[in-house]
């Protein structure tokens, strides 16, 4: 018995395997050594740190008990940093003959302060005493009202001068209020009533003075006294670089 053949099916079986044994896989280049090389690492330059600019501060306190007050100033005679307010001395290191304290060359703000000629003093602060008068009336403040008071010092005898003068002023900020020297050194806390939005001092005598404070609500009045119970000291000039 003859079969027949369908013509066309093997026709387009024919190209197809054609087509098939046509397409020969295509040889894939092998890599370059170069590309087979692991690149050299980037080396990051680590910014080196800023020089130290300390400067070691010592000084013999005066002969009084009390707590110390410690400015910095610039050439022109500005107070640039406050480096102790109120400080105990068991916050300095004790040398064999004098307390030892540091500056970083930094103002108050933490910026950095050109190199230059800088003068450190202060002021040892003895057993001041306050007391709250109550409520009262602010003074009324003429024009030429003077915002600070003159007193006189008791002599610190490690510097054989004479009783020195100091002018104290009175200050505030949030954490309540303070007498301070004329360049803004703070020497004394007065009252810690928060957000006051002014204050005033008077002397009422050599060795008090009375200081009235307002935080919009009240007025309050103060009298400090013994505060003719402080000496002064210095710790001279030195070179910030």
């Amino acid at each position: 018995m003859t079969r027949k053949v369908n013509v066309p099916i093997l026709i387009a079986l024919v190209s197809a395997c054609t087509a098939f044994a046509q397409e020969s896989p295509t040889a894939t280049p092998s890599p370059t050594p170069e590309e087979f090389a692991t690149p050299s690492p980037t080396l990051e330059q680590t910014p080196s740190a800023p020089p130290t600019r300390t400067v070691r501060l010592s000084f013999v306190p005066p002969p009084l008990e009390g707590t110390i007050s410690l400015g910095i100033y610039d050439g022109n005679g500005k107070l640039v940093r406050v480096l102790h307010h109120e400080a105990e001395l068991n916050e300095f290191t004790i040398g064999a003959d004098a307390l030892v304290t540091q500056w970083d060359g930094k103002n108050d703000d933490g910026a950095n302060l050109p190199a230059g000629k800088y003068h450190a003093r202060g002021y040892l602060v003895g057993h001041f005493t306050v007391e709250d008068l109550g409520q009262a009336s602010f003074p009324a403040m003429e024009n030429n009202a003077i915002p600070n008071v003159k007193v006189k010092l008791i002599p610190n005898p490690l510097r054989n001068d004479r009783r020195s003068i100091v002018d104290l002023g009175i200050g505030f900020d949030n954490d309540g209020s303070y007498l301070k020297t004329i360049d803004d050194l703070p020497l004394f806390t007065v009252s810690e009533t928060p957000n006051l939005i002014r204050a005033l001092i008077t002397k009422k005598s050599e060795k008090s003075v009375d200081v009235w404070q307002d935080d919009g609500a009240a007025v309050h009045q103060f009298r400090v006294s013994n505060v003719d119970q402080m000496m002064a000291f210095d710790c001279g000039e030195f070179e910030l670089k």
